[in-house]
């Protein structure tokens, strides 16, 4: 790919990412709640997700998605609960400072970050269905299109990860300084913020890239 489509990329991408969303939350909740480890194993799951998007756009499984209304509506309402269940686990959780002990439940371990992450951005159509839209656009089909599908996908994965991790950094050095009551109404913005972002997927429809 040539210099120039890739450096458009990166700055299309980046003006995307930015604007915090579901696994942005949750990176800044990870990092909050259980430090930088437990932050990085979320960030992992979702560039995970990046490359496994990317890759089935490269496939052609976006247009199956949009071709097909049953298959269009299982994704989103999966996508719907799921982001409602996270908000109200986040709602629910304890308010304790980094490095402080709870009994009061159990604490989030890497393993589950990781995964909650990575099905947090496999279960929303609109990621799916964005990037068979924009990718396209940075394609030149008279070159090999898989290898630059994959040089697109490591790129965004990239992007995602430095973007996550300032996000978790903020969380943790926020966190270490200040009460648990700040880390309570953290946990509580970024639940509102997540059902507000699964109340919107609801008005989602296929047609909205189109």
């Amino acid at each position: 790919m040539e210099l120039t489509t890739i450096a458009l990329y990166v700055i299309a991408v980046s003006a995307v990412t930015i604007i915090p969303g579901p696994t942005m939350l949750l990176a800044l909740s990870n990092g909050a709640q259980g430090g930088m480890r437990l932050a990085l194993f979320g960030i992992a799951g979702a560039a995970l997700s990046d490359l496994l998007l990317i890759g089935a756009v490269a496939l052609g499984l976006g247009g199956v998605l949009l071709a097909s209304e049953k298959l269009f509506l299982v994704v989103k309402w999966g996508g719907v609960i799921y982001l409602m269940y996270l908000a109200w686990k986040l709602w629910k959780a304890s308010a304790q400072p980094v490095g402080v002990p709870t009994s009061k439940s159990t604490p989030l371990d890497e393993k589950s970050a990781f995964k909650r992450s990575l099905f947090v951005a496999l279960s929303n159509p609109k990621g799916l269905l964005f990037f068979s839209a924009f990718l396209p656009q940075f394609i030149n089909t008279n070159s090999n299109v898989l290898s630059q599908y994959f040089t697109l996908a490591v790129i965004t994965a990239l992007i995602d990860i430095a973007l996550m991790s300032a996000y978790a950094i903020s969380g943790y050095f926020s966190m270490r300084y200040f009460s648990s009551q700040a880390l309570l109404w953290l946990n509580r913005i970024s639940a509102c913020t997540l059902g507000g972002i699964g109340l919107a997927l609801t008005f989602y429809r296929r047609n909205d890239l189109q």
